[in-house]
């Protein structure tokens, strides 16, 4: 087909207006793609905001029904639970306990809004004195050993009445040991959501100040993706859904699109997920406050640009505010 030049072709014709804007968008964000990130800590009416993360706060159990109302409101169908707890050890304790800090937010959540899907996330850097994602000996993370923890965590969340476990520890193996632990204990129905390609980034530095999960020696680079591997990525989404994967992740997501776009052409059928990560965030928010960016514009711009890429959800600490801009757009 030839294609007539200008002036015959034009493409700002469909530029011309906002609604005929709107009309032709190839690509939509809506609040139906969010899922909020959530920091839950001990105590009573505790809505402590990250300093370095302005806008989002480590919350008590009793401010949970107020945060499940809003998102209710907004459309916002999903949360992802991260827990602090009262005291830390070497393998985590209340990661797993009856009455631990993220059991306890899932009971009050689905108790609030039996509909609401309650993701949480499955690792152990939060809850482990050392601050690593897996048992330590002389120094060095154990990858075997670490997955009957994960799968214990996995249960005891489920018991708890999760709708959705993701296991964020990158250990190898770690999917299938949680799908065996989950269909032991009669959860063969729940779904595992994998951070599959999670790589090893700077960007996640305010996340560690929210969840208190720094590494108390060394970095997390044995286990994490090396940020210059795209093939590695690959293996690692593959692995995840030979091993039971039901949903995939690519994190962080704005300097890692390109992931995104190949893990979408490699497996079109997988439903993919992106985490906005605390740095995306928290970089532009610095940006707006000093009045260098419009936060409203480059918020909606970055998700839009994640979607645009191939995921279908996007893990967003901006999915309240971006709902309300939605809502006025």
């Amino acid at each position: 087909m030839t294609i007539p030049n200008f002036p015959t072709t034009r493409l700002r014709r469909l530029r011309s207006s906002r609604n005929l804007r709107r009309l032709v968008r190839q690509t939509n964000i809506s609040p139906a793609d969010f899922i909020y990130p959530l920091f839950i800590v001990h105590g009573h009416e505790v809505r402590h905001e990250v300093v370095s993360m302005p806008g989002v706060f480590q919350l008590s159990v009793d401010q949970l029904a107020a945060e499940a109302g809003e998102l209710q409101q907004y459309g916002i169908p999903a949360v992802m639970l991260f827990g602090l707890p009262a005291e830390k050890d070497p393998i985590g304790q209340e990661n797993f306990a009856q009455d631990g800090i993220v059991q306890q937010a899932i009971r009050e959540l689905r108790r609030v809004d039996p509909e609401l899907i309650i993701m949480t996330d499955v690792c152990m850097c939060e809850y482990t004195d050392h601050g690593h994602c897996g048992v330590i000996e002389n120094q060095q993370v154990l990858n075997d050993p670490t997955l009957e923890i994960l799968g214990r965590v996995s249960v005891s969340h489920a018991e708890a009445g999760a709708s959705i476990v993701a296991p964020s520890a990158m250990m190898d193996g770690q999917i299938q040991a949680i799908r065996q632990a989950l269909d032991e204990a009669s959860f063969a129905d729940l779904p595992i959501m994998g951070y599959s390609a999670k790589f090893s980034s700077a960007f996640y530095g305010p996340f560690r100040d929210a969840a208190d999960s720094p590494p108390q020696f060394g970095n997390r680079s044995s286990y994490q993706m090396d940020p210059a591997n795209n093939r590695d990525a690959m293996r690692e989404i593959e692995t995840d859904i030979a091993e039971g994967a039901d949903i995939i992740m690519v994190k962080p997501a704005l300097p890692y699109l390109d992931i995104i776009r190949q893990a979408r052409d490699r497996f079109p059928d997988m439903p993919l997920a992106a985490y906005n990560v605390s740095g995306e965030y928290s970089m532009l928010k610095a940006a707006a406050r000093l009045g260098w960016l419009d936060e409203k514009r480059v918020a909606l711009e970055s998700l839009t640009a994640i979607k645009r890429a191939g995921a279908d959800m996007i893990l967003t600490y901006w999915a309240k505010d971006a709902a309300a801009w939605l809502s006025l757009d």
